[in-house]
């Protein structure tokens, strides 16, 4: 299968996608947008992937849509018609990036900006390079976020901060993202490719079952209060009890060795 636009990869349990037209800050097309789209959707079904890492080539992670590639697609009515039919056929990126279980790590090499921060907000994990930036731009042109914005924003660095951005469209950088929590953490640029991959193997490495369930717990949390929480995961923990993947872990830890989960 062909993903124009990204390059998509898989090894060792991590499904590698890469944002890949770097001579137009891997700005949005239809085409890519379609990639990202199916391969996310690859990862999320494929048993052997465990985790996922959304990266970029060149100097920038997103600039948000290519307004000029948008564009030409009106010009083409034929195209324009597939392009609407195949996007109410399913649900957002964004909420299928939710909905993955799987841990979605975002590498962010360098300006995300618009739908580019929203994909950016969409990783459950985000690891920046210092030379990273980041900004609501769709303000300046005399718009709202329109891809997730609204809601991450505010669940990542507060209702605050999230109107200050959204409002203003001012650039952030990588140190500030930090502090106010839209990033996990900050990393020299040069060495942002082996901190994600550390990392991604770790959660390789890990009990898939767990880690699945912890994410999908996770978000619907958000949505309940301490009580129903609890009762949401009572059945999960019981179903976490009888999986192999425990065995394996309490046996190791007895043994005094490494655990080798195999999602079972």
């Amino acid at each position: 299968m062909e993903y124009p636009d990204i390059i998509y990869t898989k090894e060792n349990g991590i499904a590698t996608i890469t944002l890949n037209r770097p001579d137009k800050m891997n700005a949005f097309t239809p085409e890519m947008s379609d990639s990202l789209y199916r391969a996310v959707e690859d990862s999320a079904n494929d048993k052997n992937v465990r985790v996922i890492i959304l990266t970029a080539t060149g100097r920038s992670f997103c600039a948000g849509a290519d307004v000029r590639a948008m564009a030409q697609r009106f010009d083409k009515p034929e195209a324009e018609q597939k392009y609407e039919m195949a996007r109410s056929e399913r649900v957002s990126l964004h909420l299928l990036m939710q909905r993955c279980d799987k841990p979605i790590i975002g590498a962010i090499n360098g300006v995300a900006v618009g739908g580019g921060l929203d994909l950016a907000c969409a990783c459950d994990v985000r690891i920046a390079s210092d030379k990273a930036r980041f900004a609501e731009v769709f303000v300046r042109r005399g718009m709202m976020p329109a891809s997730g914005g609204t809601y991450f924003l505010p669940r990542q660095i507060g209702i605050d901060k999230a109107l200050l951005m959204a409002c203003t469209g001012d650039m952030v950088d990588a140190k500030e993202a930090e502090r106010i929590g839209l990033v996990t953490m900050v990393v020299p640029h040069d060495e942002l490719e082996i901190a994600v991959m550390e990392l991604a193997e770790k959660l390789a490495k890990g009990p898939p079952l767990a880690i699945q369930r912890t994410k999908r717990a996770i978000y619907e949390g958000l949505e309940m209060n301490l009580e129903e929480t609890l009762k949401y995961i009572g059945p999960i923990i019981n179903e976490l009890n009888q999986t192999e993947d425990h065995k394996e872990g309490a046996t190791a830890f007895v043994e005094k060795r490494e655990p080798v989960f195999r999602g079972e």
